[in-house]
């Protein structure tokens, strides 16, 4: 299964996510002229912005399956491709905007706006495809590719997870410092010396001594 992998750890929040979800979900497909499109496309995606400088979280659909949005919507608005059944859509023609799938969902990415696929009502459900379309075409959600710091990558899920899993191994082994070998005792200090060779000197008289006393005696 593919899916959006984020590294929240990288994102800096420039948006620049946000401005290619809108445009590849405009009617013109050009960030030139979105701008003056009516209804103005939205993002799918949202980059709110963390507690530090510099610090951002990619908010998104995660098409959970099952997906609490698509079992609570009473009108079944909310369904899956057949051609990509890992992504959850929403048919903005069904959609009566109740907010159900708003309440139910865990993420809260679901949103409320015009959309020209349902042209004549005010607001219906808004949330990611992945992208769908231009998966269809053999492209890359245009989040992705918008990216510059590599927060958001699209692949099998399993191969992502894995090379995550090598890059966190990897920085947890450099926090460990290599073994070493054993050091060499450290010299004892000249004092020291001087008493064990005084011992030493003593213990030899003695044994000397005693050997001259058994002779004697012998």
């Amino acid at each position: 299964m593919k899916t959006v992998f984020i590294h929240p750890e990288r994102c800096i929040g420039c948006k620049q996510c946000e401005a290619a979800c809108a445009v590849a979900h405009s009617q013109t497909k050009s960030l030139f002229w979105a701008v003056f499109e009516t209804p103005s496309p939205k993002p799918r995606i949202h980059a709110e912005p963390g507690p530090e400088l510099n610090t951002s979280f990619p908010n998104k659909c995660r098409h959970c399956n099952p997906a609490p949005c698509q079992l609570i919507c009473p009108t079944g608005a909310i369904h899956r491709s057949a051609d990509y059944p890992e992504i959850v859509l929403v048919e903005a023609r069904k959609c009566i905007a109740c907010a159900m799938c708003a309440m139910v969902c865990p993420f809260d990415v679901i949103t409320y706006h015009a959309s020209p696929a349902a042209l004549g009502k005010t607001q219906v459900a808004i949330k990611c495809d992945h992208c769908i379309e231009r998966q269809r075409q053999g492209q890359m959600p245009a989040c992705v590719e918008a990216c510059k710091v590599g927060a958001l990558e699209f692949g099998e899920l399993n191969e992502l997870v894995k090379a995550a899993r090598v890059r966190y191994s990897e920085r947890a082994l450099q926090t460990i410092e290599p073994l070493q070998p054993p050091a060499e005792p450290a010299p004892l200090p000249l004092s020291i010396e001087i008493w064990r060779a005084w011992g030493a000197a003593v213990s030899q008289l003695n044994a000397d001594g005693g050997a001259r006393v058994g002779e004697k005696g012998a």
